[in-house]
């Protein structure tokens, strides 16, 4: 029975192990620096095999309407825009908050692909998971 809770332990252990970290970036800011720091970090964790979720609310939604003109940030010269798609095209998770299409009145089809209109309890369930890891701009 010892080798049995043992060898189930270890089993666990492992399992932890191999999960992938995961990280949630909320996005709120208007400045282009202060989204394209978030974009860049959530980019760097993707790369890092970590499982990203990005949530843009406030003035930051307006990175994922297409055809929005923005400024291109050094020293890649891309907009936030740009960046975004690339983590979509990475994996990301990518999404407006409830309240920022009808409050912009725009509609989920104005949004570039792959970016989907978050759902509260969604994002609350994923935010209580142990281990997540946050961040803010």
């Amino acid at each position: 029975m010892k080798k049995l809770i043992t060898l189930g332990a270890a089993a666990l252990l492992v399992a932890g192990a191999a999960q992938a970290e995961s990280l949630f970036v909320n996005i709120h800011s208007g400045n282009a620096m202060a989204q394209g720091a978030g974009l860049v970090l959530a980019g760097q964790a993707l790369e890092q095999k970590a499982d990203v979720r990005v949530l843009l609310c406030d003035a930051a939604g307006d990175i994922a309407v297409a055809g929005k003109e923005m400024p291109k940030l050094k020293p890649r010269d891309v907009t936030p825009q740009q960046m975004l798609q690339g983590l979509i095209k990475a994996g990301a998770t990518v999404e407006v908050c409830a309240l920022y299409l009808p409050n912009s009145g725009l509609k989920a089809s104005d949004l570039i692909p792959g970016v989907s209109t978050a759902k509260p309890a969604d994002v609350a369930a994923h935010l209580l998971k142990p281990g997540m890891h946050t961040l803010g701009f």
